[in-house]
């Protein structure tokens, strides 16, 4: 019988980690600025943490959410963990948008660029606040942060984004 339990929550956590793996690589790409190999660590290190909480997932409301939230953490611990040592690239390398081929390539990767010169925090604030379409309240829960540190982050973080894609943006956006 202990079998048999086991392995239904095993196809159980098979079918979150297939469903969700998806979602929780397009926001590793985000968070890392588009380095895919990174975002693919990471979202392992996620799936592994979740597969070991799985059996305790009953007095967790939400599955996804948790990821998310677990994600964003692995994210910047990762940081702290290897910010003295290793410098971001000067260029962005080739590789899959984060968002599974959006139309407009230049703007894609003005924005990536954009997103990779943040502090990780605030990269993180944007994702969750704006890619995620989080609350305040869930992005300060999902940090560890108070909702007053959120908002200030994020109004921080949009003025860096504002002032580096200023006019550059708009000329992206628009068809030629």
């Amino acid at each position: 019988m202990k079998r048999s339990r086991t392995s239904s929550r095993t196809d159980e956590f098979m079918e979150f980690a297939a469903g969700r793996s998806g979602h929780l690589h397009r926001s590793a790409c985000l968070l890392t600025s588009g380095d895919t190999h990174l975002a693919e660590d990471l979202v392992q290190e996620t799936l592994s943490r979740m597969y070991t909480l799985w059996g305790r997932m009953a007095r967790i409301d939400n599955p996804a959410a948790y990821a998310q939230t677990v994600l964003v953490r692995t994210f910047l611990t990762h940081r702290r963990r290897y910010s003295a040592t290793e410098r971001p690239a000067a260029v962005l390398p080739d590789s899959v948008p984060p968002d599974g081929g959006a139309d407009d390539p230049a703007l894609r990767l003005a924005l990536l660029q954009a997103l990779r010169e943040l502090p990780p925090k605030d990269r993180a604030v944007v994702v969750l606040r704006y890619w995620e379409d989080r609350s305040v309240e869930e992005t300060a829960d999902a940090m560890n942060v108070s909702s007053a540190a959120v908002r200030s982050r994020s109004s921080r973080a949009l003025a860096k984004l504002r002032e580096r894609l200023g006019g550059s943006l708009a000329e992206l956006n628009t068809p030629a």
